[in-house]
């Protein structure tokens, strides 16, 4: 299991008006909900990246969240992603010049696909990471538009597709079905994009124990796994997730 590039593990940050909003159990931090403080945190016990979405949509919101992500690069040495009412290249360029290394686009991207072409032709596609949210609905997988709650009749496996033909340098796929739950990973869904696709493939939603993890990378084959509560509430420390991953023969970066 020790080929290739190292898996990478990712904890996402959701931020509201500045603050991250899902729990957090971290003790000693001067402000437990200060998303500049817990991404320190996360890059000090070894994450190797980071993902923070700016979930207030609102203009003043969108400032609050820039002048964060400026922070957050003056104080992390660990590559992070933002996202988040990502409509248009000024706000990916915003968000560049603050100091964020890539950026992530969903609902936009769905709705105006040439997106993803603007922003690697202009920005490269290592700066794209194209987010998708599906559900297995009785008809397959499809994509769903504003956090999950309007369906499309685009098909998760078809847009994923789409995405990396356009230039998209990720893909970021979150399965509904498995959001929260923390019985697992879209394992099946994930292999399927592996064996579709050349561009990594982040999994996100359904992480509840550490075999979660193991088992996103050997049956899902995904390049990275991403989780959120069970980094905040402590239940799955890295280091501990890590050693653990290392020993069952994944290759993880300690």
């Amino acid at each position: 299991m020790n080929k290739g590039l190292a898996k990478r593990i990712i904890p996402c940050l959701d931020v509201k008006d500045g603050q991250t909003v899902k729990g957090t159990n971290f003790i000693n931090l001067r402000k437990a909900g200060d998303p500049v403080e817990l991404g320190k945190a996360y890059s000090e016990q070894g994450a190797d990246e980071l993902v923070f979405l700016d979930i207030t949509a609102s203009f003043e919101g969108r400032k609050t969240f820039t002048e964060m992500v400026t922070r957050v690069a003056q104080e992390i040495n660990i590559p992070f992603t933002v996202g988040g009412g990502i409509n248009q290249l000024e706000d990916v360029e915003r968000l560049l010049y603050a100091g964020a290394d890539k950026v992530s686009v969903n609902s936009a991207a769905i709705r105006r696909p040439e997106l993803i072409n603007e922003i690697t032709q202009r920005f490269g596609s290592q700066v794209c990471v194209c987010a998708i949210d599906a559900r297995l609905d009785e008809d397959g997988w499809h994509c769903y538009l504003n956090g999950g709650r309007v369906r499309t009749e685009r098909n998760l496996f078809e847009w994923a597709k789409e995405a990396e033909q356009r230039g998209a340098g990720e893909i970021l796929f979150t399965s509904m079905n498995h959001d929260g739950v923390k019985t697992g990973y879209a394992n099946e869904a994930l292999a399927q994009l592996a064996n579709d696709l050349s561009i990594p493939i982040i999994a996100s939603g359904g992480a509840g124990t550490r075999e979660h993890f193991r088992d996103a990378f050997e049956l899902g084959k995904a390049d990275a796994a991403l989780a959120a509560s069970v980094f905040h509430f402590g239940e799955i420390p890295i280091p501990e997730l890590k050693l653990y991953l290392r020993e069952t023969g994944i290759n993880v970066r300690i």
